[in-house]
């Protein structure tokens, strides 16, 4: 089973208003005028998938500012998962550090809602060795044993929309100060899945799981490798950035990387089943 773990989608009102929507949220605002930026809605991603000979997808709005628009986003998320109950799994959307999130991720678990995430500590304006400002948020999970996905970046490199300062010593600041929670670090933690070679940060980063998203943008395809060489492989979940990237360059350059089929079976889907705990049989080669 093929699993992408980091799929965008976006109602399609707030599609054709971006720029209105835009005047209120600045960071939205920002990204959305990228070059290289595209919306999509839940029937382009099933298609998508589809196009692509991916069997499911976890879904997410955009992280809005103000906790009304996280509502909404995370509604249309319910409606798309209630639409394509086998092929879509959503996630939650809110900001951590409003008064309404434990009331918000009470109501998105009843709508069926899996995780938080993706949410940007930047764009958001939160930060997250905080823990005072996040521990609502990561308590809440933890009770309810719901991963969160964090966006973060690498510390050095090209300049792109989205680069901030959450890099990987935040990131792991963050899993040092919350190792009960299940963690899944968008974009390669920023690079923390190599400080993985410690055996202090290895034996911290025990919940913590990195999506693939964007890599193609980022990294050589051998990072691939490179994990499974770490021995951090099993924690690796394949995320497109659909539609900022389509799923199948994913695909190809995982094929052509240097693992071996059992292994990139691992990353295309059987890491996020088990982490989604689902009840389903396991790829032939297994």
């Amino acid at each position: 089973m093929r699993i992408d773990y980091h799929v965008h989608v976006t109602p399609p009102d707030i599609i054709k208003n971006w720029e209105k929507i835009g005047e209120k949220e600045p960071y939205f605002k920002f990204l959305s005028e990228s070059p290289v930026n595209k919306f999509a809605t839940a029937e382009e991603v099933v298609a998508e998938l589809n196009n692509s000979n991916v069997d499911k997808a976890v879904i997410f709005g955009f992280a809005f500012n103000d906790m009304g628009l996280c509502r909404y986003v995370n509604d249309y998320v319910a409606e798309s998962i209630k639409k394509f109950p086998n092929k879509l799994i959503g996630y939650m959307v809110l900001v951590p550090t409003s008064s309404e999130v434990e009331k918000e991720i009470d109501r998105c678990v009843s709508l069926g809602l899996k995780g938080v995430g993706e949410i940007f500590p930047y764009g958001q304006d939160f930060d997250i060795t905080d823990v005072k400002e996040m521990s609502s948020l990561c308590n809440a999970c933890i009770e309810r044993d719901l991963p969160v996905m964090i966006h973060t970046n690498e510390a050095v490199g090209h300049h792109y929309s989205g680069k901030t300062d959450t890099t990987a010593v935040k990131a792991s600041a963050f899993a040092h100060n919350y190792p009960d929670l299940k963690i899944i670090f968008a974009h390669w933690g920023g690079g923390l899945l190599f400080y993985e070679l410690m055996p202090e940060i290895r034996e911290q980063n025990k919940n913590v799981y990195y999506d693939t998203s964007a890599t193609p943008f980022l990294y050589d395809k051998k990072i691939y490798k490179v994990a499974n060489e770490i021995g951090i492989l099993n924690k690796v979940l394949f995320g497109s950035d659909y539609p900022l990237i389509p799923m199948k360059r994913y695909i190809k350059d995982l094929a052509s990387s240097g693992l071996k089929e059992k292994e990139q079976a691992l990353v295309m889907g059987e890491n996020a089943k088990a982490l989604l705990k689902l009840d389903t049989p396991h790829d032939p080669i297994w």
